[in-house]
């Protein structure tokens, strides 16, 4: 396996698929089945020294997101190898997983439907039309990139390890204006990094990219408009050194990359 191939691995098992437990959440139709369920899914790929994976513990509907596997979940989606699981997510292979644990049918169809969804709406190329909905997929963009890139920097990808190696302690942030719900933030320092959720409250960051409507901030996050005229016209604020805007830019561009 190549590194591109464990990067992208990388990103969909712990900054992707953790967005199933929002989505579910968000989304009354799956918050109702899994409502009264209780068990743990697990999603995984098969390779040479083992199995990876990531898994969720349920309990009677409230989701808790583990990474790494365990042995004899109540329902597992096993691919027989971390290429073919990356190929599945990325849209680019239709080869189904193995489902271990079948008979637990209500499980499967409600894992099934939150997956769908996060596939789907990861896959728009415009808004959704409801706002509901943009904001929902603000949040996971924010949440995606936030987390992929401290996730890239844990396994050693060499541009953003090199930044944050060499970097001081710093916060950089993603907001929309008046919502703090569309939040996110990366801290890092000295070869350290950690994404969180939210606001950062203990002094202003570092650097923020402040979006003034989900419209604007879909424009950057989905790569429709240009985050130069996007400046300029007041769509985005960048709270910070501009240099910086447009590195944390480079480094949002790769995690989009390798989760497409």
């Amino acid at each position: 396996m190549d590194n591109q191939e464990r990067y992208a691995n990388v990103i969909f098992l712990n900054a992707v698929l953790p967005l199933l437990k929002v989505i579910v959440e968000e989304d009354e139709k799956l918050s109702n089945k899994f409502s009264k369920l209780t068990g743990t899914l697990q999603i995984s790929a098969l390779y040479d020294e083992g199995k990876v994976g990531t898994h969720y513990e349920i309990e009677e509907g409230s989701i808790k997101v583990v990474k790494g596997v365990i042995e004899a979940p109540t329902l597992e989606l096993e691919f027989k190898s971390i290429e073919l699981f990356n190929g599945f997510f990325k849209g680019t292979s239709k080869k189904l997983p193995k489902i271990k644990g079948i008979k637990h049918l209500r499980l499967l169809i409600a894992s099934l439907g939150g997956l769908m969804k996060m596939a789907n709406l990861l896959g728009l190329s415009t808004p959704p039309p409801e706002e509901k909905e943009k904001k929902l997929l603000v949040r996971l963009y924010f949440y995606l990139l936030s987390s992929g890139i401290s996730q890239l920097n844990k396994v050693g990808h060499p541009e953003i390890s090199k930044w944050v190696k060499k970097s001081p302690d710093r916060v950089y942030a993603w907001t929309v204006e008046n919502d703090e719900e569309m939040s996110a933030f990366l801290r890092i320092k000295a070869g350290n990094s950690k994404a969180s959720r939210g606001i950062y409250k203990r002094s202003k960051p570092f650097f923020t990219m402040r979006f003034d409507s989900t419209e604007s901030a879909l424009g950057i996050l989905m790569e429709i408009d240009d985050m130069i005229e996007s400046t300029i016209k007041g769509k985005l604020v960048m709270e910070g050194a501009p240099e910086f805007g447009a590195q944390l830019g480079d480094y949002m561009t790769i995690v989009g990359g390798y989760a497409k």
